[in-house]
């Protein structure tokens, strides 16, 4: 594992990477808070070339709420004291702290020949293999709510959240898995929209694994399903 970064002059940042195979995993030191990362997935976007590798992020947050680009202010009931912070993502509102595995995907859809709703899929695909690999056999999708769910005690409840930004063809940002986090803060906000939603984590449902564990798992299932193109840098 070696130290690698900055991207740029301007941005003082730095992470770990992990290397299996031909695949470059980036672990970012824990936790992290969010801005620095949106600012280098930025970079990184703006930057890359029709030859850049494709990454994985993996990242564990300082707690924050975050608003999606067509996120309504009605969504968030009442944030405390943890800083809510207006993104360029897709989706509405959700909550990153520690204890939960984010695994942002920089990748080029033009190269892949992908659409952002296949990319989509696959990435709820990896997150359901994920869960099926700790004895979550039970997760699955909902209709017209992006993210992956498992049978709470009256609906389906989420453990998982996605919120993707395409530019230029590459996207940006990623998924969010409910490892082992305070789940009270999502009693703060609508999650992703939908009052009344229940969250859970995987540890709520009995599971009880390593965040570097899981996230690497996670990562793998991404690197076999979504078409990315990595390499050893």
């Amino acid at each position: 594992m070696g130290c690698i970064g900055p991207y740029t002059r301007t941005q003082r940042y730095r992470w770990c990477s992990s290397e299996s195979g031909d695949s470059v995993i980036r672990t970012w030191p824990r936790p992290t808070e969010y801005q620095s990362v949106w600012l280098a997935m930025q970079a990184f976007t703006n930057n890359r070339t029709a030859t850049t590798p494709d990454e994985i992020w993996l990242v564990e947050h300082l707690p924050v709420y975050t608003q999606g680009q067509a996120g309504k202010p009605e969504h968030l009931l009442n944030a405390g004291n943890i800083p809510v912070i207006k993104t360029d993502r897709g989706g509405q509102i959700t909550y990153h702290g520690p204890g939960q595995i984010m695994a942002y995907v920089l990748a080029d859809l033009k190269r892949s020949g992908r659409y952002i709703k296949q990319l989509v899929f696959e990435l709820e695909e990896s997150l359901i293999a994920t869960l099926a690999l700790y004895g979550i056999d039970q997760a699955c999708r909902k209709p017209g709510a992006p993210g992956v769910y498992v049978p709470g005690k009256q609906d389906l409840a989420k453990i998982a959240a996605l919120g993707i930004k395409v530019r230029q063809g590459c996207t940006y940002h990623g998924l969010a898995l409910n490892l082992d986090l305070d789940l009270a803060p999502f009693e703060g906000i609508n999650p992703c929209g939908y009052a009344g939603l229940q969250t859970v984590s995987m540890a709520s449902c009995g599971v009880k694994a390593q965040w570097d564990e899981v996230a690497q798992a996670l990562a793998q299932q991404m690197i076999r399903r979504c078409g990315l193109q990595m390499r050893d840098c």
